[in-house]
């Protein structure tokens, strides 16, 4: 029985996504589990995958468009179903006739309001700009254009029907910077051939110059940028810092690694002192909403990872109950499928705090912008040698600074200072993490 595959909510507050790719071709066959389609969002590109054992009867939009959460984007058959009549099936479920469909659906809409008039000329002009027709190019070429100072109606489209994707936004941009990086000798207007392809750079929009390049901004750079200005703007942030004595927390590490199956770091032990002053101190497990002040019955916590699209920050769940070794390796599996534009929205969705480590870099201190909607975000250093006085007497030791950023709406300074100590304390005594 035929039934209608639809734009899933993939993240708990996007009304949209894109879709990147179909993972299978119309009238293939596909299993429970297959991968249909990957959808990109803000925070991820998600592989969507069947429920049931199936064939993808037919799809309703191409690869590059942004889709509003809940519209057909496929008809999908039992397994073994022969599409029949599209035209006919595609009514019957109420998408309507393909013609009618792949305008709606797709969402091609003309770049020029005047091409919906009706044409005055008897016979069927060429589409394209220079005609007055319809320039289709999917929402996020148009996007990706508009940032990158193109004109849409000035680029060639390669997608289905002359369609402009984000293939040839890319493209474009491209030959303008490897035009500006090597002007051509000029010559005559009058000797350029008629039928030319459109130059991609406009007038409005002069070509970058030698000295730099503008790089588009990606999905996730718009969207971290968004998030944190907002942050930083609706969110009251109050800053609190530590130096913690570590040189028995490094100790403990040499002995977990001598018998853990999977290698343990300085960040894995500090996630779980995390948890630690969680749970003695729950008031700091919390989030701020319009209506009240949520606290969680788990500790989750966000891990920082950094990949080549940007900044994510996928939660480990239960920490308080994961032995550091399990820590660990749910940490290294995080890692390596946010490297890989694996991770699911899922995966970044809750938790009340972040650990942002920068301290493989030599980072000694940083104050770290709060992830929306949690309530603080722990930005730390690196481990370094230090005079400190003990007992009277200067020595050097091994210490680590952290700054633990802090939204004052639902969290006091007070509440605040008592958690830091409290991390503190297991950070120094580090026994309490493994038992």
């Amino acid at each position: 029985m035929a039934e209608l595959f639809r734009m899933p909510a993939v993240a708990a507050d996007a009304a949209t996504a894109v879709l990147s790719a179909w993972q299978v071709a119309p009238g293939a066959p596909f299993a429970k589990d297959d991968a249909l389609v990957s959808i990109e969002t803000d925070k991820a590109e998600v592989d969507v995958a069947a429920e049931r054992d199936g064939v993808l009867l037919t799809t309703l939009y191409e690869a590059g468009a942004e889709i509003e959460v809940g519209t057909p984007i496929a008809v999908l058959g039992a397994a073994g179903e022969r599409p029949g009549d599209l035209g006919a099936l595609l009514a019957e479920l109420g998408v309507g006739a393909p013609a009618a469909a792949g305008r709606a659906v797709r969402r091609d809409v003309p770049e020029d309001p005047a091409a919906d008039r009706p044409r005055t000329a008897p016979a069927p002009e060429p589409a394209g700009p220079e005609h007055g027709g319809r320039v289709f190019s999917s929402p996020l070429a148009r996007r990706l254009a508009r940032e990158a100072g193109l004109e849409v109606a000035a680029l060639t489209g390669t997608g289905p029907g002359g369609r402009i994707v984000r293939r040839d936004v890319e493209a474009a941009v491209a030959a303008r910077d490897t035009a500006g990086a090597a002007p051509q000798a000029p010559g005559p207007l009058a000797t350029a051939p008629a039928t030319a392809a459109p130059v991609p750079a406009t007038a409005t929009a002069p070509a970058d110059s030698g000295d730099h390049t503008d790089i588009p901004h990606n999905r996730m750079r718009r969207a971290i940028a968004t998030r944190l200005t907002e942050s930083k703007q609706h969110t009251p942030h109050f800053y609190l810092r530590a130096t913690c004595a570590v040189a028995g927390l490094l100790a403990l590490r040499e002995r977990l690694n001598a018998v853990s199956p999977v290698k343990v770091s300085v960040n894995d032990l500090l996630v779980k002192a995390v948890a630690t002053a969680h749970t003695q101190v729950p008031e700091m497990n919390a989030v701020w909403r319009p209506e009240a002040v949520r606290r969680f019955a788990t500790v989750d916590v966000s891990v920082a990872v950094a990949t080549e699209k940007g900044l994510v920050t996928p939660v480990l769940r239960g920490v308080e109950n994961l032995s550091v070794s399990a820590i660990a390796t749910r940490t290294r599996a995080f890692a390596e499928r946010a490297r890989a534009g694996a991770l699911h929205p899922a995966d970044l969705d809750g938790g009340s705090i972040t650990v942002s480590n920068l301290g493989m870099y030599g980072v000694e201190e940083f104050a770290a912008i709060i992830n929306p909607p949690q309530a603080a975000i722990l930005a730390v250093g690196a481990a370094r040698d230090a005079a400190v006085v003990r007992d009277g007497a200067v020595t050097v030791a091994k210490v680590l600074g952290v700054v633990l950023s802090v939204d004052h709406r639902p969290v006091d300074g007070a509440v605040a200072a008592r958690w830091l100590a409290a991390f503190t304390e297991a950070v120094e005594n580090p026994v309490r993490l493994v038992v």
